[in-house]
């Protein structure tokens, strides 16, 4: 199954599990920490080598705020390369021959990126001025003479590819996308482009348009998920992902002289991604193994598996190789660890940690490392999960749960660090993130199921998640709730306005209540994949808005009967905060407890440290006030 990972209402609050059967476990005192100290941990992303492979370009939020920070590859604390104290800085890329970085910003989570170059002096220049236009880094030329970029300047709705020189920082416009495709890259030589035109969120088309001979040719050969992986360095090769008559992508190779092409990959799960290093010698694979990243890499020259670095119960992720093809960065953490960058040198097989994430205030043997388990839902399909289980849970002293749902439609919840879920479960709460019919990973067919029956089944497979936990021993069958984010919110909202009786609180993040307004009012640049959006959900300019309105929420608020929070962000696109204002006045208007917790300097997700801080810590006092009955109103 091809995810396509333009999907825009998905955000995946980091979930996740490592992959074991569930073993018995002394109940353990542990330390509950404060909001205070989860959030004292950092986050940190992205590796970017400078030009001598001396240090690395990163994103950290160790300020509140994201910047760019400097990491030395030798070791050593990371320096702040800017200094941003309202929206957050995203560090892309060095620049290959001098110290200058490229960076984006937006206005405090609109999502209307610019595009900006930090000199070595510490000033900075804007690429992109256009207010209303937004603009992403596409990547560097493989002769790194020059760098590209997407940019909604001459229409709104369509991201044209252009090419900037490092000397003029003049963008160029290269191709018109009259047809809002999607950019899949471009061959070494520069000659050919690779495009995705989505049909639905699981299909697309694959092309490649020929700049010598101006013409476009469709790769793709059916109906089915596609994905453009890379092309080979020695410009020979077109790489793509599919799942062309099967359930689960695969990798796939053709010949751009003769069009011939051969399967070269395939595994029992999803190939999330494959790309070759600069020149070759090394290529990268990500698979996508029930919720967690399985990282392969080759030598070519070889053929054989590189050995990757045992660390235990962490995988490696987002992995970086040097233009030199001598030092690999990457990240590794688990559910229960925080993410952390590595850098492994292929010369001598060595590898160090560069950050420590975690607050050295947090023992790491009070968080849980989640487990991937399954149930049973309604009809006999099989629905897997990441469970979170609190150490100090018991039959003598049952704990209260959460089922949460992911964002999506389409997303997962996966085996990696989630602050908030680990902050709620060191409070002694259990959590079942579920992966109901919908999600991705578990094949196409999965993935599918929900096509027009949001808030059906899919919201059945949660009320069976809580059947689950209502059988453990450890787990209070009468204090169970449901909480989730975006897609996940408003399953939350359906929850209690479909089936009101089914969970004892709900939490909503940012959740879509109005599914006719939300698909109305898409923006501009979501062009290329707003056919694919009608065709899952429904064409709300047609007789699909009638379904449209009756899964809404906001339109049964009547209904509800038990405690609701939401949470939004002022400045959410995708999202509007009207929905949000709606939903709180039509509960309220039903004498029902509500909360509701407005960020103003948000947007689709809560970037900023003392945001999220507030955030997570006002959903543990509502769930320890409407859920917890005998705890007390503050955090503990």
């Amino acid at each position: 199954m091809i995810k396509n990972t333009a999907w825009p209402l998905c955000i995946l609050l980091g979930l996740a599990l490592a992959c074991q059967k569930e073993a018995p476990e002394e109940t353990r005192q542990v330390k509950t920490y404060t909001i205070e100290q989860f959030m004292d941990n950092t986050t940190v992303f992205g590796s970017s080598f400078s030009p001598d492979e001396d240090h690395l370009l990163i994103t950290s939020n160790r300020s509140g705020i994201y910047n760019a920070y400097r990491q030395p590859v030798a070791g050593g604390d990371y320096s702040a390369l800017t200094q941003s104290d309202s929206s957050s800085i995203y560090a892309l890329s060095y620049f290959p021959e001098d110290g200058r970085i490229l960076f984006q910003m937006d206005d405090n989570g609109n999502v209307i990126w610019h595009l900006f170059v930090r000199n070595p002096d510490g000033t900075s220049v804007e690429l992109t001025p256009d207010s209303a236009a937004r603009a992403t880094f596409l990547g560097w030329a493989h002769d790194r003479e020059r760098f590209f970029m997407g940019w909604t300047k001459r229409d709104p709705r369509l991201t044209d590819i252009y090419e900037v020189s490092p000397d003029s920082l003049k963008p160029r416009l290269i191709y018109a996308n009259e047809e809002a495709y999607q950019f899949g890259g471009i061959s070494p030589d520069e000659r050919y482009l690779a495009f995705t035109d989505p049909i639905n969120t699981n299909d697309s088309r694959l092309l490649l348009y020929d700049r010598e001979q101006k013409a476009l040719t469709e790769i793709s050969q059916n109906q089915a998920g596609h994905q453009a992986a890379d092309f080979s360095p020695d410009g020979k090769y077109f790489y793509y992902i599919t799942d062309d008559g099967s359930e689960y992508g695969y990798l796939m190779r053709y010949e751009l002289a003769t069009g011939q092409r051969e399967k070269i990959l395939e595994k029992d799960w999803d190939i999330s991604y494959a790309n070759f290093s600069r020149n070759g010698k090394y290529r990268v694979v990500g698979i996508n193994a029930d919720a967690k990243t399985i990282i392969e890499v080759t030598d070519m020259e070889t053929g054989e598996a590189v050995e990757l670095p045992e660390l235990g119960a962490r995988s490696v992720s987002s992995v970086n190789i040097s233009d030199s093809e001598r030092y690999m960065a990457f990240y590794a953490g688990s559910s229960g660890s925080t993410s952390n960058l590595f850098v492994y040198d292929f010369t001598t097989g060595d590898y160090q940690q560069l950050t420590q994430t975690l607050n050295e205030e947090i023992d790491p043997q009070d968080l849980v490392t989640a487990e991937v388990v399954r149930y049973t839902s309604f009809d006999g399909l099989e629905i897997p999960a990441i469970y979170y289980k609190p150490h100090q849970a018991s039959a003598e002293d049952p704990v209260p749960a959460l089922v949460w749902v992911h964002g999506g439609p389409g997303g997962q919840s996966r085996q990696s660090y989630s602050a908030l879920l680990q902050y709620l479960v060191n409070h002694g709460y259990a959590v079942l993130a579920v992966n109901n019919r919908g999600s991705s990973g578990y094949g196409k067919t999965f993935f599918r199921m929900d096509d027009r029956r949001h808030g059906e089944e899919d919201l059945k497979d949660c009320i069976w998640g809580k059947k689950w936990l209502a059988t453990q021993a450890y787990i209070d069958s009468s204090r169970i709730g449901i909480l989730g984010g975006s897609y996940g919110g408003f399953m939350v909202m359906r929850a209690m306005t479909h089936s009101p009786e089914a969970f004892e609180v709900g939490v909503n993040i940012f959740g879509v209540t109005n599914w006719v307004r939300t698909i109305r009012s898409i923006p501009p640049w979501w062009e290329s994949f707003k056919d694919a959006l009608y065709e899952e959900m429904g064409n709300p300019y047609t007789a699909d808005s009638v379904r449209l309105k009756d899964i809404s929420p906001v339109f049964q608020g009547q209904k509800v009967r038990n405690p609701v929070m939401v949470l939004q962000g002022a400045q959410d696109p995708r999202v509007l905060k009207i929905e949000s204002d709606e939903m709180v006045e039509a509960v309220r208007a039903n004498d029902v407890p509500v909360e509701y917790v407005v960020f103003d300097d948000e947007g689709h997700g809560f970037s900023k440290k003392k945001n999220q801080q507030e955030a997570y810590s006002r959903i543990l006092q509502f769930l320890n006030r409407y859920l917890k009955a005998d705890s007390p109103d503050l955090e503990g």
